[in-house]
């Protein structure tokens, strides 16, 4: 690759995670020494968001569906061939999975994506693809890679045979199995509500909240995420060398909901008592929801070098950016 100018493609880029990594994309890989970098996103959406557009100029938008591919040869004949595609789309509420599976395979198995990124040539492109922590069947602590995929919900298994799909067809992948991210508000703000944010909203009233007891995740700062991707995609903009990678990305922290709330709450001097353990089984989120998926990041460590940020120090980090901006 070397000489010719680079392209990005991020999918889904005006979701939350998509955000953050094109801030870090517009910022970071064009001048990490690998030559000129070409930046462009797709929305699902009419049109992008203003805000974003206006804050990243030199960033292209297209609008397409990944359910059917239309708009991506659009991609093509005008940004040209991405050297690295990067997928943030999907149907992430497991809920919204639950209700319609047939939306949710349809979106989060990236086939239209893969068969055009494959009509350049099965080895010229990279693809980063968003998986889920809910591949696995929450019955243990700290799962491994190599583990077991046992998913509880359609969610899970949307992901997990979307993962099967790229393994199959694709020469050059990453799958990155992301636990619930966390951190500041993107650039055009995004309509679901944040964890830590709504945490913060809810503890600073004062009123009695109930948060589960029983449920466990790892929590990834988003910026240990884009960390991630950049790390993965300034390695193949380099040398081009083979990628086939599967990777856990959490935080270092094995944290519940309950736990979460009592770390906001330390950060911001709220007092515990308004904080009410109870256990998941105690509402019907009308979706089975797995207990324990907390996962073994040491293959990441090792593999990238990326230590993720703890918990409180990311809860803190994130309060903090919030309140830069009031």
């Amino acid at each position: 690759m070397a000489g010719e100018r680079k392209r990005v493609l991020v999918v889904g880029g005006s979701g939350y995670l998509g955000q953050h990594l094109l801030a870090a994309l517009a910022l970071e890989l064009a001048s990490a020494g690998a030559g000129d970098v070409d930046v462009a996103f797709t929305h699902h959406r009419d049109a992008a968001p203003p805000q974003l557009l206006d804050a990243l100029p030199g960033v292209r938008a297209f609008r397409a569906d990944l359910r059917s591919g239309d708009g991506l040869d659009a991609v093509s004949a005008s940004f040209g061939q991405p050297h690295v595609i990067v997928n943030c789309a999907a149907i992430s509420v497991p809920r919204a999975c639950e209700t319609d599976p047939a939306a949710a395979m349809a979106t989060n198995v990236p086939s239209s994506l893969v068969n055009w990124s494959l009509s350049f040539g099965n080895d010229k492109s990279l693809l980063i693809h968003l998986s889920t922590d809910q591949v696995y069947e929450g019955v243990k602590s700290f799962y491994k890679e190599e583990d077991e995929t046992l998913p509880v919900n359609v969610y899970g298994k949307s992901k997990v045979a979307a993962e099967k799909f790229i393994t199959e067809k694709c020469s050059n992948y990453a799958i990155l199995r992301s636990s619930i991210i966390y951190g500041p508000q993107t650039i055009s703000p995004v309509d679901k509500s944040l964890p830590i944010q709504w945490m913060n909203d809810v503890l600073s009233q004062g009123k009695e909240v109930n948060f589960f007891n029983d449920e466990y995740r790892c929590p990834v700062y988003v910026k240990d995420m884009v960390d991630v991707i950049l790390s993965l995609a300034k390695s193949w903009l380099s040398d081009g060398k083979k990628i086939q990678v599967l990777l856990n990305i959490g935080g270092p922290d094995r944290v519940s909901r309950l736990q979460m709330a009592e770390s906001v709450a330390d950060v911001r001097g709220y007092s515990h008592s308004t904080i009410k353990s109870v256990p998941a089984s105690s509402v019907n989120r009308g979706v089975a929801s797995p207990p324990d998926i907390s996962m073994d990041i040491t293959k990441l460590t090792q593999m990238l070098g990326i230590q993720p940020i703890t918990f409180h120090d990311g809860v803190r980090a994130t309060l903090d950016a919030e309140a830069s901006t009031l």
